[in-house]
């Protein structure tokens, strides 16, 4: 039976998500940081960085770690990849900072 949704391919993504996280063994602190250096080997843009800044920060990893990360997959996926990765984890990271500004001045436009 398929389920119609107003974001069928958000919906989609959670349950591949939630469908890994039920058949993988990790802790989630290694799970995340795979998760990451995955996404840097296949240059993923800034917003698939964002949608794993919640299990990020839920699995206590830190900007440190994060840059450990890259120094030891840079002999693998290159140094380019690297760079676009830092790049685009830092273009996430200010969007999270901007959204989270946004939403302590009191959220939304004024109208």
């Amino acid at each position: 039976m398929v389920t119609t949704s107003d974001t069928p391919v958000l919906d989609t993504l959670a349950a591949m998500t939630v469908d890994s996280l039920e058949r993988c063994d990790m802790d989630p602190h290694t799970l995340i940081l795979a998760r990451l250096a995955a996404l840097a080997a296949m240059d993923a843009p800034p917003v698939s960085y964002l949608a794993n800044l919640g299990a990020v920060e839920a699995a206590d990893v830190t900007a440190e770690q994060v840059q450990d990360l890259l120094v030891a997959i840079a002999p693998i996926v290159g140094t380019a990849r690297v760079m676009s990765a830092a790049g685009h984890i830092t273009k996430a990271l200010g969007f999270a900072i901007a959204v989270a500004e946004q939403e302590g001045a009191g959220g939304g436009s004024k109208a």
